[in-house]
């Protein structure tokens, strides 16, 4: 028998149906002025419409801390469980008007870790109706293949299935979705693909205004 087994192991692994090997694939932005572009979401969704399988994805944070949201940009699949931990001294009235999620929660005390699911793919805008100049947003995508540009400009994914993709990318300060048609190879990493991005100025106020009468 310890001499049949080498064998019957291989006899399994020859009748296993062999893994696709994804290939990584990355994205490189910048703006009009060469500068890197932070803050960034790529998508890739399959040119046939095929849907890939669900990451099933665990929940994600974004705090409210000195009276800001952090981070400004989230990117989720759809169905992820957002968490809204406050972690201010003070209250705020958490919000969004967005078609794909619209929710409030009012009166939001210190220390509340109060979570919403969100199930529609879209841009959900975020702001809070006590301190105006608190914005962010949350991208709900139809795709496990995504990421986020980091300070540098560049955002990557670590294993993509090979095939035909539109490859997708949205900034906050973009008038419009970036397309383009990318097909990925087997195992094999390109050449990085490049976007120059036309943006519009930066209006958010990034310092936070004197606390108001009342504690808030």
């Amino acid at each position: 028998m310890p001499r049949l087994l080498p064998l019957l192991l291989l006899g399994f692994a020859l009748l296993a149906p062999a893994r696709t090997v994804g290939a990584p694939l990355r994205v490189t932005l910048t703006d009009s002025k060469g500068k890197p572009v932070e803050d960034a979401i790529v998508s890739l969704v399959p040119s046939d419409g095929a849907t890939l399988p669900a990451a099933g994805a665990a929940p994600v944070e974004v705090i409210q801390k000195n009276q800001t949201f952090l981070p400004y940009v989230t990117a989720v699949a759809v169905g992820t469980s957002v968490v809204f931990p406050n972690e201010d001294t003070v209250q705020h009235h958490i919000y969004s008007l967005s078609k794909p999620k619209r929710f409030e929660k009012p009166l939001y005390a210190p220390g509340s870790r109060e979570s919403v699911v969100f199930d529609q793919p879209g841009v959900v805008t975020l702001g809070c109706n006590i301190h105006d100049w608190m914005i962010a947003y949350i991208v709900v995508l139809p795709t496990p293949l995504f990421a986020k540009s980091a300070a540098d400009g560049t955002a990557g994914l670590a294993d993509v299935p090979p095939g035909s993709y539109h490859l997708e990318v949205w900034h906050p300060l973009l008038s419009a979705v970036q397309r383009r048609e990318i097909v990925v190879a087997h195992g094999a990493e390109g050449p990085p693909e490049a976007f120059v991005l036309s943006l519009k100025p930066d209006r958010r106020i990034h310092r936070v205004p004197a606390t108001k009468a009342g504690g808030y």
